[in-house]
């Protein structure tokens, strides 16, 4: 008896010994199922096996996605406990029931505010004065009770300040619907509109609106409809309806509130049309033709239209024209075209107008008197910051209000006289916890392109710390459409830098940060040097000590994820992680279905796949098409199953394609919200559990 106890002891030690010493199974990811399919174009055949992913209604694809999320669960389960310290601090620093600065309009301050704990924000006003009674417009926690996603799109309040019209996104498909609210009995009633996208805009009778309507199927912005709100059948009127594919759509209107704006609008021309608001019943007229390559915006003043426009300029000019004759050949010139500014906005008022100018990849303020053209700019301290045009509602006011921030100034709001030149501070981002700007530096660094060019770079790190090529650093880049990438105070950011990273914004081609030709250098057939210029900028951060290939990380989101995508393909060993959210992958593929939202509308930006030029040009860099058998660094994917901008499936067949050929001992892992589109999870506080998973397997990653 006794010594059948010791053998168990034995038996049992033995067992204890080999379970603790032997390495548990790792958890294997999903397998996707290969289904050939031959896509042919310009005698080219590609050959992709995961095309089947693109259908949502097939049960096989969601549980894919199921398994991908479970598999990602899994690998990252160590993490659990840093992914809620990171929540917990980004939380933190948040001041939850902050408001923001009011605006004054018509009568009324406009605002919103948050309460404690809530996902979303409620809109105010008050009659003539803040110490008014508070009345809330919208109550958007009440209102996105029951739904899973819940996104107010746009609204607009009625000349007479009795309706408020607004859109709701309730799938993250950028598919809305439109509700009028009386503002005096609180009633709420639908509309119509199901498949709006977004915008809606009162004409001057209080009882029009119109708004834009989206293709139900590709999602193409196809219609400008027109509504009575007095609620009679058939109170629904197509007023204008885009035939040519290439073009967005939106209504808006004049600061001033005189004139209704249709404008369709490619990243490469656009067409504005205009009606009197006054008249809805009228039919609106075109300002100036649509033209190959030809850029304008408008805004009316006092009997005339200021245009800025790229007409022979390209960095832009401002013109102006009476408002009976808005033909570009009635145009005069007020500002002159330069090659070293590029000119962004503008805000008009009764007796100034400010210019929002680039110079050396940063933006300026022009104030111009109007009545004699003395003007002045306003100064900005930092070497590196982003200024902004705020809300300027009102035209008859001296008071200027812009925004400011950079990567150490949380976000705030000036009022600035533009008569005297004094400006104060009415409102700043609350950032709660120990943050002092003083404890971090902020630097700006030019990186030399291999064809020449300098590529800014705006770099973020704690004042102590000393570049020695042992920091890790978190590189980000976006390069499409002309969009800046300007530096922005992000407060989740100070989690990565307070544990020694290194935070990099590489300004390079692709975006205007250096005026209307950076853009033009990186796009088209020009594509590939945003790839080029986010290379050289890895290489010139190495080679100056601020980081090394071992502790290096990148990240991009949208055309930032085919960013990110190509430079992998191109030097996948200059990187130890990468991040990659909603990533627009699959170019080629995408750029030549036209029944996928948006694809016509971006020829503009990749070139027409159907030209053959073009089709060549894209596959040369095409991320999902590009894969080879390498080792491709560590990869967390992002996406959305109801994304309407990057379609689900391409993010999903890369991560596929990705394991099949990576030759390295690294983690590709997919994560897909199934209940939001392109921007995420909707609610402000659910939106930091993504960040925390992204930050958590970035320090994961740190050896």
């Amino acid at each position: 008896m006794k010594s059948t106890a010791h053998l168990l002891v034995f038996f049992l030690a033995i067992t204890l010994f080999y379970s603790c010493t032997t390495p548990a199974k790792k958890a294997q990811p999903p397998v996707a199922e290969k289904i050939e399919e031959q896509l042919i174009m310009h005698g080219d055949t590609r050959i992709d096996f995961y095309y089947w992913m693109r259908d949502r209604e097939n049960p096989a694809v969601i549980d894919y996605l199921n398994a991908e999320n479970e598999y990602l669960k899994t690998v990252m389960s160590h993490t659990e406990a840093l992914q809620q310290k990171l929540y917990d601090e980004m939380l933190g620093r948040i001041k939850q029931d902050e408001s923001s600065a009011p605006w004054f309009h018509n009568g009324y301050y406009y605002y919103t505010r948050y309460e404690e704990g809530g996902e979303y924000p409620i809109y105010c006003r008050r009659k003539g004065n803040m110490d008014a009674p508070e009345v809330i417009l919208l109550n958007v926690p009440q209102m996105a009770e029951g739904y899973n996603y819940y996104r107010i799109g746009n609204y607009d309040i009625s000349p007479d300040n009795r309706q408020i019209a607004y859109t709701v996104d309730t799938i993250g498909r950028r598919q809305h619907t439109i509700f009028i609210k009386d503002l005096e009995t609180s009633e709420t009633r639908p509309t119509y509109a199901e498949f709006a996208a977004g915008d809606v805009v009162w004409a001057a009778d209080n009882q029009t609106i119109f708004y834009t309507v989206l293709d139900p199927i590709t999602l193409r912005y196809e219609r400008i409809l027109r509504y009575n709100t007095l609620g009679q059948e058939a109170a629904e009127e197509v007023y204008y309806e885009e035939d040519d594919t290439y073009y967005y759509m939106g209504v808006s209107k004049t600061k001033d509130g005189k004139y209704l704006t249709i404008s369709m609008s490619s990243s490469a021309s656009n067409e504005t049309l205009i009606l009197e608001s006054d008249n809805p019943d009228g039919r609106f007229r075109v300002f100036e033709p649509r033209q190959k390559d030809r850029l304008y915006v408008i805004e009316h003043y006092k009997g005339k239209f200021y245009v800025i426009t790229n007409k022979d300029a390209q960095n832009f000019r401002l013109m102006e024209t009476p408002a009976e004759r808005t033909g570009s050949r009635n145009w005069s010139e007020v500002i002159p075209h330069r090659e070293d500014v590029l000119l962004e906005g503008m805000s008009v008022f009764s007796n100034h107008l400010v210019l929002q100018e680039r110079r050396n990849g940063l933006r300026e303020m022009r104030i111009i008197r109007q009545n004699d053209g003395n003007e002045h700019y306003i100064s900005f301290e930092e070497e590196a910051y982003t200024a902004g045009i705020h809300i300027n509602e009102e035209m008859d006011t001296d008071i200027f209000r812009f925004s400011y921030t950079s990567l150490t100034t949380p976000s705030t709001i000036y009022d600035y006289n533009m008569n005297t030149r004094e400006q104060s501070q009415i409102w700043q981002q609350t950032v709660l916890g120990d943050f002092d700007p003083a404890d971090y530096e902020t630097r700006r660094l030019y990186a030399p392109a291999r064809d020449g060019e300098q590529i800014p770079i705006t770099i973020v790190y704690r004042r102590n710390l000393d570049p020695t090529g042992n920091n890790p650093l978190l590189q980000y880049g976006y390069g499409s459409y002309g969009f800046s990438v300007d530096p922005r105070f992000n407060s989740n950011a100070i989690s990565l830098i307070d544990r020694g990273f290194i935070y990099a914004m590489a300004h390079i081609r692709g975006g205007q940060d250096m005026g209307r030709q950076w853009y033009d250098d990186g796009k088209l057939l020009n594509k590939r040097n945003t790839f080029y210029d986010f290379i050289d900028v890895s290489e010139y951060l190495i080679a100056n000590n601020y980081t090394s290939p071992g502790k290096l990380f990148a990240s991009g989101g949208s055309a930032g994820g085919l960013l990110v995508g190509a430079v992998i393909n191109m030097r996948p060993e200059l990187y130890k992680g990468i991040i990659a959210s909603v990533p627009f992958v699959d170019v080629v593929t995408t750029m030549l279905d036209e029944t996928i939202p948006l694809t016509t509308a971006e020829y503009d930006e990749w070139g027409n796949p159907n030209i053959k030029e073009y089709y060549d040009y894209m596959l040369s860099y095409s991320p999902y098409d590009q894969i080879t058998r390498q080792g491709y660094p560590n990869l967390l994917i992002t996406s959305g199953l109801h994304d309407s901008q990057v379609q689900f499936w391409e993010p999903t067949k890369w991560t596929a394609k990705l394991r099949k050929y990576n030759t390295a001992d690294t983690k590709i892992l997919l994560t897909t919200n199934m209940e939001a589109g392109h921007g995420g999870a909707s609610g402000r506080l659910r939106r930091l559990q993504e960040v925390a998973l992204q930050y958590a397997f970035l320090l994961d990653l740190i050896e």
